[in-house]
C-alpha cells in the first residue's frame, strides 16, 4: 500500500472519530484536493450552563476550536454548516456566528428542518446561505429565563441585546431592519409567543436567506469558490 492510499484510509478513520465525538466530518472528493469541513449545529446551543442530558445540544466549546482550526488549516478549503437548531444561549450562538462571519475561507450554511431564534444569525453568517424547501426559521425577540428584576435596567439590557442580534442579521443578509423588526414583534401568528415563522422560499423573498436548495447546491458553491481561489 503506497503513502497516498494510506493517507486516504487514515482520513476515513479520522472522519468516523469526528462524527462520533464532534458531530462533524471533513469532506474531500479525492486525496490531494482541498477539503471541505462539515460542521453540524443541531438542537440547543449550549453556553455556560449545562442543559439536561436527554436534550440534543451543540456545545460552543466544541464548535469554536473547530472553526479556528478550519481557518488555519491549509488542506481545508471551505466550511459547510448543516443547521437544524431550536435556538439556545444567545452569547454562545452569536459568538459562533461572529467567528463564521469573520472567516476568509468560503463558507456555506444549509438550513434543514429549522433555524430558530439564534439559529438565524448562524444561518446568515456564512458567505452563502441555503434553505431546504421544507425548512422553517422562527424569528422572535430575545427571551430571558430565571429571576428577572423588574427595573428599567433590565429592559434596557434586553433592548441592547436585541439590537446586537438585529444589527448582525441585517449586516449579513439582505433583509431590512424595519422588516426584520416587524417579523420579530408580530403578535398574530404564534399561539403563545411573539414572532414569525418563515419557510424556505419565503425566507429568500424576504432577503433573509440567499437561495432555496439542498446539499448539492451548498457543496457546488464551495467547490466553485475553492477552485476560483486556487487559480
Amino acid at each position: 500500500m503506497d503513502n497516498l492510499e494510506t493517507n486516504c484510509n487514515d482520513r476515513l478513520i479520522n472522519q468516523d472519530e469526528q462524527i462520533r465525538e464532534m458531530g462533524s466530518s471533513t469532506l474531500g472528493g479525492a486525496c490531494g484536493k482541498r477539503l471541505i469541513h462539515c460542521l453540524t449545529i443541531v438542537g440547543q446551543i449550549e453556553g455556560h450552563q449545562f442543559l439536561p442530558s436527554d436534550m440534543k445540544t451543540t456545545k460552543y466549546e466544541h464548535v469554536m476550536p473547530q472553526l479556528a482550526a478550519v481557518e488555519d488549516t491549509d488542506d481545508i478549503g471551505g466550511l459547510l454548516i448543516l443547521l437544524n437548531t431550536v435556538g439556545g444561549d444567545i452569547e454562545a450562538g452569536l459568538g459562533i456566528a461572529e467567528l463564521i462571519a469573520g472567516m476568509k475561507k468560503p463558507t456555506a450554511s444549509l438550513i434543514l428542518g429549522g433555524g430558530h431564534s439564534i439559529g438565524v444569525p448562524l444561518a446568515v453568517a456564512a458567505d452563502r446561505s441555503i434553505i431546504a424547501p421544507s425548512a422553517a426559521m422562527t424569528i422572535h425577540p430575545v427571551r430571558m429565563t430565571g429571576v428577572v428584576i423588574g427595573v428599567p435596567q433590565t429592559y434596557n439590557y434586553l433592548r441592547r441585546v436585541q439590537e446586537r442580534i438585529v444589527s448582525f442579521i441585517t449586516a449579513n443578509s439582505n433583509v431590512g431592519r424595519e422588516r426584520l423588526t416587524e417579523l420579530m414583534l408580530n403578535t398574530g401568528e404564534l399561539a403563545a409567543d411573539v414572532g414569525t415563522v418563515v419557510f424556505g422560499a419565503e425566507a429568500v423573498e424576504l432577503g433573509l436567506i440567499d437561495q432555496v436548495g439542498g446539499i448539492s447546491d451548498a457543496l457546488g458553491y464551495l467547490r466553485e469558490k475553492i477552485e476560483n481561489l486556487e487559480k
